[in-house]
């Protein structure tokens, strides 16, 4: 008698399974497990690549800044010592900014052209922050012309023209206020709030506007603090000639030079505190105006 065919063995019987468990177990309805893992991979690997861009940007924005910063930026700074605050400004700024940068591609286009731009921005915090510090050198050095104290032989390194002793004075004294007195930390959290408002690769905003009014502001602050002495250098100068014109047969000239010096001294001596309080208290407020804060 024929025998009848065998029936169908199954995938959970025993033998050799059927096509769609070999798929199942073979994975051949889907992609292989390592191509699964090398995309969930691939974002990690381009932030990766990112990072060496992203530092270079933030530390071509601190380094501008750095280059003009009051206390960091003087002359008697090393150069080597203004590198290193770059860099370690860099090193605290970027894991808090670099989050919200954007791709390579778009960081400005061109590598070298997103580098000018973020230097551009950090100069430009800078150079603010700077004019503040300098209206204190100015009004020094209006107050020296006043009493007598200019000369045209003394040169200022950080200015470039002449200065005198009292401007020098008050010109260290700037950076030294800012620095004992906790003013630095102002630009500082400007230069990390300056994301907020100038993007990466985007030149600053309303830049040239800030510097004109910064650049009044200092002028105006400076005439301030020499304010004083211009009127006693009028009242001085006016009672000398109403003194010739009463008495003519006293010399003048020979009363003037070591009066007005003498005098002015000693107004320095008196008021000189209450202008440099005068000066940190302005620059409180200006500073507090930074972009970014």
């Amino acid at each position: 008698m024929p025998r009848a065919p065998p029936p169908p063995r199954m995938a959970g019987s025993q033998g050799h399974p059927t096509l769609p468990a070999l798929q199942g177990s073979a994975g051949l309805g889907g992609p292989p497990p390592s191509l699964v893992q090398g995309q969930s991979l691939w974002p990690f690997f381009l932030m990766l690549a990112a990072l060496p861009l992203t530092f270079a940007l933030v530390l071509a924005r601190c380094a501008g800044a750095v280059m003009l910063l009051p206390g960091w930026a003087e002359t008697e700074v090393p150069a080597v010592m203004r590198a290193a605050v770059a860099l370690g400004l860099a090193l605290l700024v970027w894991p808090v900014v670099s989050l919200g940068f954007p791709q390579p591609s778009e960081a400005g286009g061109v590598l070298l052209v997103a580098v000018a731009d973020e230097v551009l921005a950090g100069a430009t915090l800078g150079f603010l922050a700077r004019l503040v510090a300098v209206a204190l050198p100015m009004g020094g050095q209006m107050l020296s012309v006043m009493i007598g104290l200019a000369s045209v032989l003394q040169t200022d390194a950080a200015i470039g023209a002449q200065q005198t002793a009292i401007a020098r004075l008050f010109g260290l004294a700037a950076p030294l206020l800012m620095l004992g007195g906790g003013l630095y930390q102002l630009p500082l959290r400007a230069l990390a709030g300056s994301y907020d408002i100038w993007p990466v690769g985007a030149l600053p905003a309303g830049g040239m506007a800030a510097v004109m009014a910064a650049m009044s502001g200092g002028f105006a602050l400076a005439l301030r603090l020499a304010a004083p002495f211009l009127l006693a250098s009028v009242v001085f100068h006016v009672a000398l000639g109403l003194l010739g014109r009463l008495v003519p047969q006293v010399q003048v000239f020979l009363i003037s030079v070591p009066g007005q010096v003498l005098g002015g001294v000693l107004l320095i001596a008196a008021l000189g505190g209450v202008m440099l309080r005068a000066w940190a208290d302005t620059a409180l407020l200006a500073l507090g105006a930074l972009p970014g804060l």
